[in-house]
């Protein structure tokens, strides 16, 4: 789903969307135990997955992504947001090593830092340094978007999901983030997980209404009616951006999930009935925005046990030994 390109630059936004395209997985690498990148690769085209999310510019990956169909979210880690946000010529060469030595690796958005929080000592370099890396990208003749992912702790009220608000300690970052996406008609990301939600409030929350399964509507709000927290989540991230003056911001999702071991309610069962309930829904749109699908990045691709907690390790649709976890039906 790249524009038309006869040069060899391939490094272009998509213009069309059809419904069995609008989910990636998350390429995820701290397990000791993973397969090579190019194992890694023949998977996602063996199982017709068409977009990933990549943390970092892993060059093995990057590597074994060359003249691939799939279509990659790149990420700069909040590690290196000083240093790109510190002069122009850092963020050109992030993008000359990164993007353009790949000129056929099909790079789809650069998320520029990863939930970055307002005490965070490299926030204030947050939207210097994506500026930086668009004007690296504008000047190279790419027209890739820059956005930056969040996660839904941004939100002070969230309920009912007309109510959505930021907290107003996430202003500062929130606000030049929204301008700079406004102004180059990027998608806000968003890092969005129902199942935080429902762990947090197991007492008001059904596990049905989190897994997509509630019979009947849970949660009227005006003339909407809400059957799942997904989009009662995002709907609660609509209405605070238009609270901010954005209200016609795109959404992407760019994690979402549910573990299958080492927590409350972590079992493959509930996994598998999130994850592919979550596949179908987006093709559909949210009570607020009805009708367009929703572009969602699924975490992870695989379980990760360098990670902690324990059940940080189990997000995986797949085991290290390349075996799905449960089936999963990505179209």
């Amino acid at each position: 789903m790249a524009i038309v390109n006869t040069t060899s630059i391939v490094n272009t936004p998509s213009i069309v969307d059809t419904t069995s395209d609008q989910i990636g997985v998350c390429y995820g690498t701290l397990g000791d135990n993973l397969p090579s990148p190019q194992e890694v690769i023949a998977l996602y085209n063996q199982y017709n997955i068409r977009r990933m999310r990549l943390y970092d510019p892993n060059k093995a990956v990057l590597q074994a992504l060359r003249g691939t169909n799939i279509e990659v979210m790149l990420g700069v880690p909040n590690t290196d947001l000083q240093r790109i946000a510190a002069s122009q010529d850092n963020a050109n060469a992030w993008v000359q090593n990164n993007v353009k030595n790949y000129a056929n690796v099909r790079v789809r958005y650069i998320a520029v830092g990863n939930e970055v929080k307002p005490s965070d000592s490299f926030a204030k370099f947050l939207v210097p340094a994506m500026q930086n890396i668009r004007n690296a990208l504008a000047a190279a003749g790419l027209g890739i978007k820059v956005s930056t992912a969040i996660d839904t702790g941004t939100l002070g009220e969230s309920f009912p999901p007309s109510k959505g608000s930021f907290k107003g300690e996430y202003m500062p970052i929130v606000n030049p983030v929204i301008r700079f996406l406004v102004n180059t008609q990027a998608p806000l990301l968003v890092n969005l997980y129902p199942y935080f939600s429902y762990i947090g409030n197991t007492k008001d929350i059904s596990l049905n209404y989190a897994l997509f399964k509630a019979p009947s509507p849970v949660v009227p709000d005006g003339s909407l009616q809400y059957r799942n927290l997904f989009d009662a989540i995002l709907d609660a991230v609509y209405a605070a951006l238009e609270k901010s003056g954005a209200g016609n911001l795109e959404i992407v999702v760019s994690e979402s999930g549910w573990p299958t071991a080492g927590g409350t309610a972590t079992t493959v069962d509930n996994a598998r009935t999130y994850n592919n309930n979550l596949i179908q829904h987006v093709k559909g749109g949210t009570p607020k925005k009805p009708g367009k699908p929703i572009e969602t990045y699924i975490f992870a691709m695989f379980d990760e046990n360098n990670k902690e907690p324990e059940y940080e390790k189990h997000w995986g649709l797949f085991s290290p030994n390349k075996q799905l976890k449960y089936p999963v039906n990505f179209n």
